[in-house]
């Protein structure tokens, strides 16, 4: 199946799912996964409608956005080095993976010398991954207190990435956890923080993610198939 069929499947599967959980379609986004894909399957992509796109590594990102062709939105939804954020700044509409305190001042940094506001969301390991990036349950208010307090960041929301498991009933917990904290912060009155989105939900189990509340789902390999070199 070509680029364009896989998306319109996996389109229908959300919108399927965001149906059965009572949710209108348009509330679910899709973040296409490009790492590893050549900016051509991109510009694929992007003439058969799909307009985000998430990167996980910096350098890759860089060389996309001055490939790719068409007009496309970029996230970067990657572990983040604060001394790569310089690199990316003012390129993404929203970083998911803003973990501690450190990086979200360099984003500050960063996008007060262009003069705008980059929009967050903070990153919870729920399941407490060594392997993982995250913020702890237990840390997350306090982490988004003090990144509410810097002027060019905007808190939207939360990701997490939870274990993986073959059966993607297993995430469910992980989803639903990632959600309570997300209505644990909105019902805090800290200015500056929105809690309207939920990154959460891989090719694997995303319909599972969007009956739990998922707003923002990442898939890639169901939609390019398998990771190619750049």
């Amino acid at each position: 199946m070509s680029i364009a069929d896989n998306l319109r499947q996996i389109e229908k599967r959300i919108e399927k799912a965001a149906v059965k959980a009572g949710l209108e379609p348009a509330s679910v986004r899709l973040v296409v996964v490009s790492k590893m894909q050549q900016p051509s399957a991109v510009d694929d992509a992007a003439r058969a409608g799909q307009r985000l796109f998430g990167e996980n590594y910096v350098q890759e990102l860089v060389s996309k956005v001055s490939h790719v062709e068409e007009q496309v939105t970029w996230h970067f939804i990657g572990s983040l080095q604060s001394n790569k954020v310089r690199q990316i700044a003012g390129l993404v509409e929203m970083i998911h993976s803003v973990d501690r305190l450190s990086l979200a001042r360099e984003i500050d940094r960063q996008w007060q010398k262009l003069g705008r506001i980059c929009n967050v969301l903070i990153q919870v390991n729920i399941a407490g991954e060594i392997t993982k990036s995250g913020s702890s349950a237990g840390e997350l208010l306090e982490l988004v207190r003090n990144v509410s307090l810097l002027p060019n960041v905007r808190i939207k929301g939360l990701m997490t990435m939870p274990p993986f498991f073959d059966d993607p009933e297993g995430a469910r917990p992980y989803f639903r956890e990632l959600r309570n904290l997300s209505r644990m912060i909105a019902d805090e009155p800290i200015a500056n923080v929105e809690m309207n989105e939920l990154s959460m939900g891989m090719s694997g189990d995303f319909e599972v993610a969007i009956e739990e509340g998922a707003t923002l789902v990442r898939v890639g390999s169901a939609i390019f198939g398998a990771r190619q070199a750049s």
